[in-house]
């Protein structure tokens, strides 16, 4: 028998040995891999999590004692070892098991996290609650090393060291984020893996830090020593925080010694684990950024079983690759996600014309500001969810200075099985506050390059928002861009439909679904800022009742934009805004979602026809 099929609660952790630990290691990676294989997901970074993990559930109770995990997609063997692995098949699927932490899904988790470089914040909260409250507890954070590129770490510890909280930051390191690696943190990190000599001293002070005053006092001068020698490597104890590392994150033994040792220092400490992205299979080995969030796979061969046709994000790519070619001035920034976003290629072809800034979208924002004002013609390439991590920056930095700066928006509108933390489904609202911003979005692949060589001609901050994905129709691009102007897609009576991006297809589908009995006009709102209101004047001419669609909250978005600048044209007929409501949504595929939202193809066809009535 397995013995993880003998693991019914993280107690029975406690009870295996060191080998046995290891043979379950072996064991986990093999379950993670078959798993994964079937539901997707964040393979890579798990892989290299399965020592840690193990030797934290050994040592700690979390039960009372608390983890969080940084980003949270290198949660699943946590997942697995407290209460979900009978529930593993079900991961990231609707209304099965998040892909992170979530405290409404099990009593072991502790934070909701999705986005990188808050659990330190997270974790001193916590801790200060506990001591207020004078409870006993111990908490520990589990964050990469790409996330150490973020700068809500630094103000998480400083505020750590100079209050000296008793807590436990591991440092997990294994030199990726997503993408390598960058910056001048990757760069101190190494040169402290790198020398022989700082290690050999340092494990000579964690031998003894159980042993008598006098042996104390003599590491206290060799660490002195070496911060002397190494500045850099003593950066966390210069600001108050005990480092102790880096030692092998796949040495159970090593591990386990040295996690006895911190848990008896009343004070917070870093622990330096140094680990291997993708350690277990070959193929995740070897392409540990692919592998990092997959589809469904191949084991044998580690190749996707269902491969899309080309997507939103290789077409933008395809599309300033040759623009870029024809304008040294364009420039791309990317914060750690140089493959997902679509910009390995222009990598390649243009590396001192790509800044990957790392894991930090507010500098990446003010970054390209400064770009932009001297004359290069800066594209930030970045996913929706991770873009509001800069709204200071894109209002104050960009908008307000009327920056020309374009927003390369990926994975906007609902993506599926990530969830709550990564839904797309935000930006439209909170860039259409800002002033001076146009915001656009295709309905098709074929427009992303029409649409970029539109943007790179204005002297503004434009933003191109488009959805994860392919087209499902083939739909003609728009022959010219003309600032906000719409394009008619059908002529029709009664009713017009005002669709964004890829919400055109769902129209047309609509429309389809009621034959002809009803035909209403569809319009392909290209510029969602700003509206088209020589078209909102002809809606009130022809007196149409319009449906909108927005891959959007409603709150703020396109449609409620829409019914504003009607009414105040005197706007008398009926008007249907479709979007997502108040709330965060959860995971699962986009067609369940979009039933659950009442957004799908029969819903749309549904209200249409009560606009006919």
């Amino acid at each position: 028998m397995n013995i993880l099929d003998m693991i019914k609660n993280p107690d029975d952790i406690k009870l295996l040995s060191i080998p046995e630990l290891e043979k379950l290691s072996e064991e986990i990676r093999k379950f993670l891999i078959n798993n994964i294989s079937k539901t997707g997901g964040h393979l890579a970074s798990n892989l290299g999590l399965v020592e840690l993990t193990i030797t934290l559930l050994k040592n700690f109770d979390f039960t009372k004692d608390k983890i969080i995990f940084d980003v949270g997609h290198q949660s699943y063997v946590y997942k697995i070892l407290t209460d979900r692995k009978d529930k593993f098949s079900t991961l990231r699927k609707y209304k099965g098991i998040s892909g992170f932490p979530k405290r409404n899904e099990s009593k072991y988790d502790y934070f909701d996290t999705g986005h990188s470089s808050n659990s330190i914040s997270a974790s001193l909260g916590m801790a200060r609650a506990r001591d207020l409250k004078k409870e006993n507890y111990d908490i520990i954070s589990v964050i990469g090393d790409g996330a150490f590129t973020g700068g809500m770490v630094y103000e998480a510890l400083n505020d750590v060291g100079f209050n000296n909280s008793k807590m436990f930051i591991i440092l997990n390191d294994n030199q990726m984020s997503i993408s390598l690696n960058v910056g001048g943190v990757s760069k101190c990190l190494n040169k402290i893996r790198l020398n022989t000599s700082y290690n050999r001293l340092k494990e000579k002070v964690h031998h003894r830090l159980d042993k008598s005053t006098k042996i104390v006092n003599l590491a206290k001068k060799v660490k002195n020593s070496i911060k002397s020698l190494f500045f850099n490597q003593m950066f966390f104890e210069s600001l108050g925080v005990k480092y102790i590392g880096p030692i092998d994150g796949h040495n159970i033994k090593e591990l386990d010694r040295t996690i006895k040792k911190i848990k008896k220092l009343n004070e917070p400490v870093v622990l330096h684990v140094t680990t291997t992205k993708g350690l277990g299979y070959l193929p995740a080995l070897i392409n540990p950024d692919r592998f990092h969030a997959i589809g469904a796979f191949d084991i044998e061969t580690g190749n996707p079983i269902n491969k899309s046709g080309i997507t939103y994000s290789h077409a933008f790519g395809k599309s300033l690759v040759k623009l870029a070619s024809k304008d040294k001035n364009i420039v791309a920034i990317t914060a750690a996600m140089t493959e997902g976003t679509g910009l390995k290629e222009f990598s390649e072809l243009y590396p001192d014309r790509i800044f990957d800034v790392g894991i930090t979208e507010g500098h990446a924002v003010t970054l390209a500001s400064g770009m932009a004002i001297s004359g290069l013609k800066p594209i930030f390439a970045v996913y929706s969810t991770f873009l509001q991590r800069g709204f200071d920056q894109i209002l104050m930095d960009v908008c307000m200075q009327n920056s020309p700066v374009i927003f390369a928006i990926d994975r906007a509108g609902l993506v599926g099985s990530d969830g709550k933390t990564h839904q797309g489904v935000f930006d439209i609202s909170y860039l259409n506050m800002m002033p001076n911003i146009e915001i656009l979005s295709p309905k098709s692949t074929s427009e992303m390059e029409p649409i970029l060589k539109y943007a790179l001609k204005q002297n503004k901050p434009v933003a191109i928002r488009y959805p994860r994905g392919c087209n499902t129709l083939n739909l003609n691009k728009i022959k010219t861009i003309k600032t906000g102007k719409w394009e008619k897609i059908n002529s029709g009576e009664k009713v017009v439909i005002l669709a964004v991006g890829r919400m055109v297809e769902y129209a047309i589908k609509a429309k389809e679904l009621l034959k002809e009995k009803y035909n209403p006009v569809i319009i392909s709102s290209l510029f969602i800022k700003p509206l088209d209101n020589e078209y909102l004047n002809k809606i009130i001419k022809n007196k149409y009742n319009v449906l909108t669609l927005e891959d959007n909250n409603i709150i703020g978005g396109f449609g409620q934009q829409v019914l504003y600048n009607l009414n105040k044209l005197g706007f008398k007929n009926k008007i249907k805004i479709m979007g997502y409501e108040d709330k965060f949504i959860d995971h699962g595929n986009i067609d369940e979602l979009l039933s659950e939202e009442e957004m799908n193809i029969k819903d749309i066809a549904d209200e249409i026809k009560k606009l006919y009535k």
